[in-house]
């Protein structure tokens, strides 16, 4: 009996041991064509992670989010967005509708993912990662809230959803070496 339960803690140690270690770098997410696309390829990279929705009220922000990009794209940052589906079904087009109003309608040249769930029980395993890194992230709030990754794959900072892309604080910590 004392080998099982020594047993059980040393597999619950390993456990939230390997999940600790889990990070930025660690995920395999989905693009929006298809393709694997390793987050570890954008180490030493500032990056923003968007979660979108194309008939919400926020969605203009596609404008700010493009300008960043075409601004910072150049100075080791990047930005990625992620289609959900969670909030007033704001979001039901397939990936390759959901492209194409990017596209056609802002211009987006940044990486667009496939669409995932940002919340809930489907909640995909980076948003579970997201959420779990920064106390004011604890919950997807709506649409088009921010996550900023620095260089070495930490959360800096999480942005409301009706905080613009090019608040003062981004541009700042952009700014930064």
């Amino acid at each position: 009996m004392k080998h099982k339960i020594f047993f059980v803690l040393m597999a619950a140690v390993l456990i939230c041991s390997c999940t600790q270690k889990a990070g930025f770098y660690s995920f395999t997410v989905e693009a929006n064509d298809g393709t694997d696309f390793q987050l570890k390829s954008l180490k030493g990279k500032k990056v923003m992670v968007v979660n979108v929705a194309s008939q919400c009220g926020l969605t203009p922000q596609y404008k700010q989010l493009q300008a960043l990009y075409d601004k910072y794209k150049d100075r080791n940052f990047t930005i990625i967005a992620f289609p959900a589906n969670n909030f007033g079904a704001q979001e039901p087009g397939t990936n390759e509708e959901i492209m194409q109003f990017c596209t056609l309608n802002y211009g987006v040249t940044f990486p667009v993912m496939a669409k995932i769930s940002v919340k809930d029980d489907d909640i995909s395993p980076l948003y579970q990662w997201l959420t779990s890194q920064k106390e004011e992230g604890k919950e997807v709030q709506w649409n088009f809230q921010k996550y900023l990754i620095d260089r070495n794959g930490n959360v800096v900072k999480v942005l409301a959803p009706n905080i613009l892309p090019d608040d003062e604080f981004v541009i700042n910590w952009l700014e930064e070496k």
